[in-house]
């Protein structure tokens, strides 16, 4: 029997859950966990769903923002005809094959080889011909991703027929699995993932040189977004916006020219960049001059709003984080702005044209085979940045509520990304 954990359909669960964490931090984060909709469960591994695909048992899967989001009831009801349930969270997933497989490039790889999993579903997944997006290797714009032999599921993690990485086994396609190095720690390794969501965030920003950015949120999109940033542009200066210490310490580390409170970051960005200020009758101070580029890595109302308002007119404004909340759209009107979504990673870019907005020789960093794609990108900034310590917490699935509870109090308790050991004891 397989361990996992599971999502199911229920809605007074899900509304329970959603109520509750509307109303943290003044209620416990654990109550919000322990109202959802979400139980540990053995099962039978998942069967497999055709040729090509082979079954995974993760060593280490990472708990996202998206998780939360999904877990605790906040995320958007225009996901719903994306996922199929039950289904067993986890996208960021370092694990072991249980059988050999060929990859799309001809390379072999042996039972027990470590890979990490590029989570989209898309049509090479599914069975399917490849649609232009997928063509092109720009998989995270598949339109395919509830059709085909599968339930419907924009990733691993939100379909009912793959599992995923909060189990013991899960299965992949071998079109989504990418090899580790042997140098490269399981605690590296778990990152590659949102790393290569990172990675792609830089590119859709696409910074030019000598360009001043900042980015707005300091958990591991905003910190992991700080790093590939400054591996793979020619950003000249880069301020990110931290609430915690230990945020502020890291930002340093990765790179942050400056580090902003967020009451101080319509402030921050007026002195660095001569700007002039100006204060609404009602709503947030906003400047006229800013940066060229902000990105939303937190994905709150307040912080897309910061991004917006710090703006140079003719700039971009790039939305990383999962969106929540409304926002006064009235500076992306007035001040002409360029407001980008970046979802997931291009994952196979290397068959298609390279993402234009990146600059490999930027910061001298070089891959393996897959070195201008997304994964390739993050496999080679997984083994050189300093992420020592990133992964801040390990927990056996039986401990699941206090994991999700560590993961949602992670920046008030100077933690940036927790995971499960999914074959951990209790």
């Amino acid at each position: 029997m397989t361990r996992g954990l599971e999502l199911y359909r229920s809605l007074p669960r899900y509304a329970a859950a959603r109520v509750v964490s509307g109303r943290l931090p003044r209620l416990s984060s654990m109550a919000a966990t322990s109202a959802a909709p979400l139980r540990l469960v053995d099962r039978g591994d998942p069967a497999l769903p055709g040729p090509g695909w082979v079954t995974v048992r993760p060593r280490l899967a990472g708990i996202c923002g998206s998780d939360l989001a999904t877990v605790t009831g906040q995320s958007s009801f225009y996901f719903s005809p994306l996922v199929s349930m039950p289904f067993t969270p986890g996208h960021e997933i370092v694990g072991d094959l249980q059988e050999a497989v060929s990859l799309a490039d001809g390379r072999r790889l042996a039972a027990g080889s470590r890979v990490v999993i590029d989570p989209v579903l898309g049509c090479a997944a599914r069975g399917l011909e490849l649609c232009p997006a997928c063509a092109a290797g720009r998989s995270s714009r598949c339109d395919s991703i509830t059709v085909g032999h599968l339930s419907p599921g924009l990733q691993t993690g939100y379909c009912a027929d793959t599992g995923g990485g909060w189990s013991r086994a899960m299965v992949a396609h071998h079109s989504q699995l990418h090899p580790v190095p042997d140098t490269l720690v399981d605690e590296r390794a778990v990152l590659v993932e949102p790393l290569a969501t990172a990675v792609h965030t830089a590119g859709r920003a696409r910074i030019a040189t000598g360009d001043r950015v900042l980015i707005v949120g300091a958990g591991a999109v905003g910190l992991l977004t700080l790093l590939a940033v400054r591996a793979y542009t020619k950003a000249e200066h880069v301020t990110l916006v931290a609430k915690h210490r230990r945020q502020v310490e890291l930002a340093r580390r990765f790179g942050a020219d400056e580090v902003l409170a967020p009451d101080d970051a319509v402030g921050g960005v007026r002195r660095a960049n001569r700007a002039l200020r100006l204060t609404p009758q009602l709503g947030g101070d906003f400047l006229l001059g800013g940066v060229d580029v902000a990105i939303d890595c937190a994905g709150s109302a307040s912080s897309l709003s910061t991004a917006l308002r710090v703006t140079r007119a003719g700039g971009r404004v790039v939305l990383s984080g999962v969106p929540s909340g409304s926002v006064d759209l009235t500076p992306l009107w007035y001040r002409e702005l360029e407001l980008v979504g970046t979802y997931a990673s291009s994952g196979g870019a290397r068959r298609g044209d390279p993402d234009p907005g990146l600059d490999p020789a930027a910061a001298g960093v070089e891959g393996g085979p897959d070195d201008e794609s997304d994964f390739g990108r993050a496999l080679a900034l997984a083994a050189t940045a300093p992420l020592d310590g990133v992964v801040s917490a390990v927990y056996p699935l039986a401990r699941w509520r206090e994991a999700l509870d560590h993961a949602l109090s992670a920046g008030r308790l100077g933690a940036v990304k927790i995971v499960f050991d999914p074959a951990a004891s209790a």
